[in-house]
């Protein structure tokens, strides 16, 4: 009983190790966000980490797996496997409220609400914005503009 207790807690202090290694992994596109803050690490044990990527098809995935397999590495988790699945897949509610934070002041407006049209500008707060273009500077953002301030900013699109 009591060499199950010391393992199940040694288990857990690895994991929780584990997770500290992925919160210093920033996502390549935005890296004012850690992978976790963006909901990227599905799962973690000991034996396993589970990644599920932003769009099936991001270009992303595969530098993210390499930084990954590089943090776990440097914390002495080299055994560790690195999993990346794609069902169910990645959704915007997955984004941490510190990541929500950290994307605005990294100026880039975190997803609202499906079918909300109130977009807060980055720079200045103004809710007076326009989508420029549903396309933005990677596939899981699209182009705004603040008509107040006039500034042009990202929206981290909700889906």
């Amino acid at each position: 009983m009591v060499a199950a207790r010391a393992h199940h807690s040694a288990e857990h202090l690895g994991e929780q190790a584990i997770w500290s290694a992925l919160f210093s992994v920033p996502d390549p596109e935005i890296p004012a966000v850690s992978i976790v803050d963006l909901g990227i690490v599905r799962d973690v044990t000991t034996r396993q980490v589970t990644l599920t990527p932003t769009y099936t098809g991001c270009p992303a995935t595969l530098v993210i797996e390499q930084m990954v397999r590089a943090a776990l590495d440097e914390a002495g988790f080299g055994e560790v496997e690195i999993r990346t699945i794609l069902s169910p897949p990645w959704t915007t509610d997955w984004i941490s409220e510190e990541g929500k934070a950290k994307l605005l002041a990294y100026g880039i407006a975190p997803p609202v609400p499906a079918g909300s049209r109130e977009v807060g500008c980055p720079q200045c707060g103004s809710i007076r914005t326009e989508e420029i273009s549903r396309f933005g500077s990677t596939p899981c953002k699209a182009q705004w503009r603040c008509t107040d301030c006039l500034e042009p900013f990202d929206l981290f699109k909700c889906h």
